[in-house]
């Protein structure tokens, strides 16, 4: 669906070259919800700009359904970005006009009749739930109202590919869900592939089916979300999974809810997918003469299932602990003793 090689950004000044973008390949298939990571300077925004030429890329392509995006001139450029929409973090909507008027923009920029126009604009407001406020104006409508009148007019000209370029960051966090919420379901309604940039864990771990990392112009990792998440690779990566599991790799504290029994072990257990529904700890009573303490622990969902993290301590006699740490192994659950929990 999407191919980019080698795509390249270097901003010249007077006295330097920035590279903003570095070296950049993905491949992302059709339908998909793939995020793009990376703190405040990573390139991230350049990036997502070069694939539809807002910005000219220095070296490098994108192709976008067999077409070369970076090979097209003028003309043929502007029909292509017909299939790509892309919705912004401040909205970027004409404050002159209607919500109606606001999503009948790009129609009538393609020379779309007006009564065309006013059909797909009305199946629009219905998809984004803005039915009622058709006639008000951006400065009448909560942020996340705004939002939905920008993925409704990215969506006019039925494009192939949605960018979105930190959608939600300008809103607070139940309005942000609700948005993401509305992405997803137009990702399955539309099978359109989207392309998410953002410095928000949250956003790729309740959407996105992929993640790439970036830092510093570089993707440092890329993979299923599932995968970046559980055992992330690269420093930014840690980072960014830490601040939204910190118990995850925070095992400080720990020795506060210690028995500190000669006869116990502290364990890690590490869930992953259906393994995070199960009832574990109480199949393990039921096998083993041991006590469990639930120590710490977390769970989150992701598009590609659920993982999460639970410290535990495991008293009773030796060789029973062994057994019973054996089994949880053999349940496929990763098990990791703790020596040192002071």
């Amino acid at each position: 669906m999407i191919s980019i090689k080698g795509l390249s950004k270097v901003f010249k000044t007077k006295h330097q070259e920035v590279k903003a973008v570095d070296d950049v390949s993905i491949n992302i298939d059709k339908g998909e919800i793939f995020g793009v990571i990376g703190y405040s300077g990573a390139g991230k925004s350049t990036f997502i700009r070069l694939i539809n030429r807002l910005e000219e890329p220095t070296n490098g392509d994108v192709t976008i359904n067999q077409t070369n995006i970076t090979s097209l001139n003028i003309g043929k450029l502007r029909k292509e970005r017909q299939k790509i929409g892309m919705i912004f973090q401040h909205f970027n909507l004409l404050w002159s006009r209607t919500v109606f008027e606001n999503i009948a923009f790009p129609l009538e920029i393609a020379g779309v009749s007006k009564s065309e126009r006013k059909e797909k604009v009305s199946e629009l407001i219905e998809l984004v739930g803005l039915k009622g406020r058709e006639n008000s104006y951006p400065s009448q409508l909560s942020g996340g109202q705004k939002q939905r009148v920008g993925i409704a007019r990215a969506l006019a000209n039925d494009p192939d590919v949605l960018l979105c370029d930190e959608a939600t960051s300008a809103l607070d966090p139940e309005t942000t869900d609700d948005i993401l919420d509305l992405l997803v379901s137009i990702n399955k309604k539309l099978n359109l592939t989207i392309i998410m940039i953002t410095h928000e864990m949250h956003v790729i771990q309740k959407i996105c089916h992929r993640v790439a990392v970036m830092d510093q112009g570089k993707v440092v990792e890329q993979g299923d979300v599932l995968d970046v998440f559980v055992k992330p690779q690269s420093k930014t990566a840690k980072r960014f999974v830490q601040q939204l599991s910190p118990l995850e790799h925070n095992q400080e504290g720990l020795h506060r809810f210690v028995t500190n029994d000669s006869n116990s072990e502290v364990v890690k257990l590490h869930f992953i997918g259906n393994d995070a529904k199960r009832a574990l700890i109480s199949d393990v009573l039921r096998k083993y003469v041991v006590d469990i303490n639930i120590l710490q622990g977390s769970i989150s969902p992701t598009q590609e299932g659920a993982y999460g993290t639970l410290y535990v301590e495991i008293s009773g006699d030796q060789k029973v602990i062994t057994e019973t740490i054996n089994y949880i192994q053999s349940s496929g659950v990763e098990v990791e003793v703790i020596q040192d929990v002071d």
